[in-house]
């Protein structure tokens, strides 16, 4: 089976462009295992061969790695696979294209994320939607970039519309791809998209962003894809892995971006770490009122009281909590309103602070309260 688009493209101009490189090199980078999925934890032991945890989060990130030891704690973790942060470091030796076989890996890793969740990436009738998202060693807040809802597309997003029946929550997902794709992928300015939301509002005569139909949602994305024509002569890409390709680009190169150096630089943070790529099943937490997304500490950090500490939207995905785009909402009045899922959630959070003898954070935690995908 031919593999779908190929990033790796090394003409004449690109053979010789990092001088110590040698095709021993290319052939001993040919074996190596660029990519793991969450679940392969066990494989990263017998591969790499760490010698204790620290090594394994400089090789997945500490994102990644901790995404590998939640799934194998059996605690309810989207499936998805961890681009590792050697790979990075590689995809600059070879002058930002990707080392050999690790494209290959990638589009691997999606075919397993298809038999694992029994949807298929790019199919209108039963699409794998994915996250893409950086995750270096240390946390580094804000200053990497993060692509939701790979994978829709025009004929992806029909396709939604009738399995789901819910077209403002198919095209509020839609345009949230085009836009962050558009700002993070392409390096267009995140404004012109803003003030388009910000219009469409003021001539409805409406506050919020869940207050816009779905008429206008998909009026907004067609609006979108039309900015990134103007600002960059080219098409918002259909070919859902042309978006995974150029989102995996997007995170290495934002590990060399200005405000990651910066960063960096300000908190002693090496810059030969790389950084690890996540791709990562989505769970909509913008399907409605009884989906929600938020970010939570397992202690109150003011005094270290011993309760969930943290805030939540409804009909919200992540971006929406940490871009400060709407009001929060305390996450202890998600005890009233939705008491399995809370009580679902302190039992987690209580297995994670158990396993790992701490104070917990946990970020962007998306939950649906009926239906596949909680976590």
């Amino acid at each position: 089976m031919p593999l779908p688009f190929m990033p790796l493209n090394r003409g004449e101009k690109n053979k010789m462009t990092v001088e110590n490189r040698t095709a021993t090199q290319d052939s001993e980078h040919s074996e190596t295992v660029w990519v793991y999925l969450f679940k392969d934890l066990d494989k990263v032991y017998e591969i790499a061969k760490p010698a204790d945890w620290e090594e394994i989060r400089s090789l997945l990130g500490g994102k990644g790695a901790n995404l590998a030891r939640m799934t194998s704690l059996d605690v309810p973790v989207p499936a998805g696979f961890t681009v590792t942060t050697e790979a990075c470091n590689a995809y600059m030796d070879y002058d930002r294209n990707f080392p050999p076989n690790m494209w290959q890996q990638e589009v691997e890793a999606m075919r397993a994320l298809e038999e694992i969740t029994g949807k298929k990436f790019g199919d209108s009738t039963n699409p794998l939607l994915v996250s893409c998202r950086s995750g270096g060693k240390f946390s580094m807040p804000g200053m990497m970039d993060t692509v939701l809802n790979i994978g829709l597309n025009d004929d992806t997003a029909r396709g939604m519309v009738e399995i789901t029946g819910d077209a403002r929550f198919v095209y509020d997902s839609y345009r949230r791809l085009v836009q962050m794709f558009a700002s993070v992928v392409l390096g267009v300015p995140d404004e012109p998209f803003e003030e388009a939301i910000e219009q469409t509002k003021s001539v409805r005569g409406v506050h919020d962003d869940t207050e816009l139909t779905a008429v206008e949602w998909k009026e907004l994305t067609e609006r979108f894809k039309g900015l990134i024509r103007s600002f960059t002569d080219s098409e918002f890409p259909q070919d859902p892995y042309k978006q995974l390709e150029l989102a995996t680009r997007a995170v290495f190169n934002s590990w060399f971006g200005k405000r990651a150096v910066d960063y960096r630089n300000a908190t002693n943070i090496a810059h030969d770490l790389g950084t690890a790529v996540n791709i990562q099943t989505v769970v909509f937490g913008n399907m409605g009122d009884d989906s929600g997304t938020g970010v939570a500490f397992t202690r109150n950090p003011v005094d270290g009281a011993r309760e969930i500490y943290g805030d939540y939207l409804l009909n919200a995905q992540g971006e929406d909590v940490v871009a400060g785009i709407r009001n929060t909402q305390p996450i202890s009045q998600l005890k009233a309103e939705m008491p399995g899922i809370f009580g679902e959630f302190l039992e987690i959070c209580g297995k994670l602070e158990g396993f790992y003898k701490q104070t917990m954070d946990a970020a962007d935690p998306q939950r649906q309260a009926h239906g596949p995908g909680r976590h």
